[in-house]
Formats: C-alpha cells, structure tokens, sequence
C-alpha cells in the first residue's frame, strides 16, 4: 500500500499554476493538482514584510513520487525560494486512493 501525501505550492501567476498543474498529471507526477486563487499571501522576504496576491497547487500523490514532483515544480517556477511542502494523508476514501494509485502508476 502507498503513502500518500499533498504537495502545496505556490505561484504569482495563474498561467504558472496552470503549467505546474498540467507537468504534473501529463507526467502522472500527481492525480490531481487543484489551483486555488486568488488568495493573498504575507511574509518575510529580504528583510521586509511583503504581501502578494498567489495562487496555490495542491498537487494529490505518493510519497514515493515527491522528489520527482519538486523537481518539477522548480523547473517551471519562477520564485527564487519556491514553497513546496509535502502534508501527510492520513485517511482517505478506499476508492478515491485507488484512483490515485491507478493514475501515478507509471512511476
């Protein structure tokens, strides 16, 4: 049986997301990415607090497949430190994990 995670990441631009979203499940990287947005984000970046409007991936895979999907990710984005976090599933419908097995099973 696979573990199971969500991979959260975050972009400036819709069309980023967009094309994070799409490399992942053509190369079944991920199941399913979910783009959520806008939404505004607030941080620290170069000694400043900044707030900023993104748009959030929320990429369904295997743990197994984590490095490839990073990998991935940075390729396409253009944030200098990218947040891409791996969250734990800890339960999940028996049907809909079966469906993420059966669309990242080429890896």
């Amino acid at each position: 049986m696979s573990t199971y995670i969500q991979v959260v990441t975050t972009t400036a631009r819709r069309e980023e997301a967009e094309r994070i979203a799409r490399e992942l499940v053509e190369s079944r990287l991920a199941a399913c990415v979910q783009i959520v947005g806008p939404i505004t984000s607030t941080y620290h970046w170069l000694g400043k607090i900044e707030t900023s409007e993104e748009w959030q991936c929320l990429a369904k895979t295997r743990s197994d497949l984590f490095a490839r999907a990073e990998e991935a990710i940075l390729r396409i984005h253009s944030y200098e430190v990218p947040e891409i976090l791996a969250v734990p599933v800890i339960a999940g419908s028996a049907s809909y994990l079966a469906w993420l097995d059966a669309e990242t099973a080429n890896h």
